[in-house]
């Protein structure tokens, strides 16, 4: 349901958001801290999630990594609705999380983007952005 223009419009709608590229894909700082960015599968990735859906678990559309708060918030995303949200062992210990950038709605993305924002956003800014 999501598209990158959707992804790039909230995004770039929160204070101090710039736009870039790492590793060739599209991603969105808050004062240069990445909150949310492009991450197409590795190959090893691929093969781990037992190869591309429909035989194994790799979604075959876009993937939309974002901060979360906590390792909690984000096993409490994958247990909740597995077919939009997932991870694998790269993000082990991380506090990211996977979206199907096409099975997501954009009232959830948009939630999901404001809460990676205020997740790596300095202080003083979110207080303002809070007010």
């Amino acid at each position: 349901m999501a598209s990158w223009e959707e992804v790039a419009a909230i995004a770039s709608a929160l204070p101090e958001v710039d736009e870039s590229t790492s590793y060739g894909n599209r991603d969105w700082k808050v004062r240069k801290k990445t909150f949310a960015w492009a991450r197409p599968l590795r190959p090893k990735e691929v093969e781990h999630l037992g190869g591309f859906e429909p035989e194994g678990a790799a979604p075959v559309g876009e993937i939309l990594a974002l901060r979360v708060a906590d390792e909690e918030a984000k096993q409490a995303l994958v247990s909740s609705e597995p077919e939009i949200y997932f991870t694998t062992s790269h993000f082990d210990g991380y506090p990211s999380v996977l979206i199907r950038l096409e099975r997501i709605g954009r009232a959830e993305l948009e939630e999901l983007l404001i809460e990676a924002w205020l997740a790596r956003a300095p202080k003083r800014l979110v207080a303002d952005y809070l007010r």
